[in-house]
């Protein structure tokens, strides 16, 4: 597409937006005019795509999740196990991660989402055995082939077994190490601005693997350095009962002892707040991620989202790692969080609305970017077309709820920042049956050990 020409993007069968019935206007990496129905654009020299057999999203945003563990997916040693058992069944595998298997398990991770209508996505990557100590770059590195827009945290673990923690000594860092590393990720890639492709945020595991002082520091330098935190928190009962025992409080006291409650901070689960806390978070305007599959995987609980956002919290969505989602589908996961929630709270209160638009201008606002997430005049250009041609969709009466009642699992096409990074359903230049077949052979090894 000639980037200086406006494109039409015409007449979709729906789309999630008010007074776009005839679609939008694209110019550059922009959304420059909605048009309603009746009219027609008034941008002129407009190309046109016709989107008559297309349901139109903002691009689904990612806001949690793990790509290595694409490499072990269904691990049979951590079947069947809740959060600490599931964790240390799996950190000696991680262990084995080599730079190589690292960039097969990002670019597979970064596929299925763009494949499922993901154009943003975080990753939460804080395994660094040595020899791994350049993986933020090798995430870098793959996101700009593929063009999918990123935020990339880097994660960090210091707390170990003999220090009372859970992973093994063999792929936490010392502190010093972590911070020197955070500023350098940030300095080399992070990108300011509404067009960023590429930004870092800082992102300690958890509080049973990281030091207060390791908790403490990384604030500090968020704040210098005008990045986002992004950890773990309340997530099982057992972590509360770790920081009780730990730290003499709950979890969400150690993160504001630590300088971590306010704007610059989402969190991912938060299903073990109490309402009191919920309060605390939306006053900080601290954001959270609901991850729906993988809080059913392993048992954690239900994250009480319309509690959050009546409390003035933000929430967005997340598949969170696939070895405790097992899958990297956004499309699959707003389908899950739907269900998840009209179980708990009931038609009157959850609709398949407020699913779609968690996984939209909800995690936006989980990721700091108010120009992401919605089709709107100025915002960015970044779309999500489904077809409903499958035998799914058979018989469906609204097309945008059909995406989410039917389970839709797979774009057709899927534009970032006024580029087309997928087209008739695959990603131009990726050879999928090699990437699988590399891949795979990657997680055999490392799970042989």
């Amino acid at each position: 597409m000639d980037q200086t020409q406006a494109i039409w993007i015409k007449d979709p069968l729906s789309i999630f937006a008010d007074g776009a019935e005839r679609g939008v206007v694209v110019r550059g990496s922009k959304i420059v005019e909605l048009v309603p129905r009746g009219r027609e654009p008034a941008t002129s020299d407009t190309a046109v795509y016709d989107a008559g057999v297309h349901v139109v999203l903002p691009g689904l945003i990612n806001t949690h999740h793990h790509f290595y563990q694409t490499l072990t997916r269904a691990l049979p040693a951590a079947l069947d196990r809740e959060l600490f058992p599931w964790l240390q069944a799996l950190y000696p595998v991680w262990a084995r991660l080599t730079p190589e298997s690292l960039h097969l398990g990002v670019t597979v991770a970064m596929s299925e989402l763009l494949l499922s209508g993901c154009t943003t996505t975080t990753d939460h990557h804080y395994v660094f055995p040595a020899g791994l100590e350049d993986a933020i770059d090798i995430e870098v590195a793959a996101a700009q082939r593929l063009g999918i827009r990123v935020l990339l945290t880097r994660g960090s673990m210091d707390r170990s077994q003999k220090d009372g923690g859970l992973p093994p000594d063999s792929v936490v860092q010392d502190e010093d190490t972590i911070l020197a590393d955070s500023a350098r990720v940030v300095a080399k890639h992070h990108q300011r601005g509404e067009d960023a492709m590429v930004q870092i945020a800082l992102a300690p595991c958890s509080p049973f693997s990281v030091t207060t002082s390791l908790m403490r520091a990384t604030a500090t330098l968020a704040d210098k350095l005008d990045v986002r935190l992004h950890t773990h928190l309340a997530e099982t009962e057992d972590e509360n009962r770790f920081c009780e025992q730990m730290h003499g409080c709950r979890p969400l006291d150690y993160l504001e002892q630590c300088g971590w409650l306010n704007s610059r901070t989402w969190l991912a689960h938060g299903i073990h707040f109490n309402a009191t806390e919920m309060q605390r978070l939306g006053k900080a305007r601290t954001a959270i991620t609901h991850c729906a599959c993988s809080n059913q995987t392993l048992a954690s609980g239900c994250c009480p989202v319309c509690e959050m956002e009546e409390a003035g919290v933000s929430i967005g969505l997340g598949v969170d790692g696939s070895a405790s989602n097992d899958e990297s589908n956004l499309m699959q996961e707003v389908r899950a969080a739907f269900l998840l929630q009209r179980a708990r709270y009931g038609v009157g209160r959850v609709s398949h609305k407020d699913a779609l638009r968690w996984a939209t201008r909800g995690s936006a606002a989980c990721v700091g970017r108010p120009e992401l997430g919605e089709i709107a005049v100025g915002k960015a250009a970044d779309l999500a077309l489904f077809k409903l041609d499958e035998l799914r969709f058979s018989g469906h009466g609204d097309p945008l709820a059909a995406l989410v009642l039917c389970g839709a699992h797979r774009a057709d096409r899927v534009m970032v920042g006024g580029k087309w990074v997928v087209t008739d359903g695959a990603i131009p230049g990726l050879d999928v049956p090699d990437l699988i077949r590399r891949h795979s052979a990657a997680a055999r090894a490392m799970q042989a050990g």
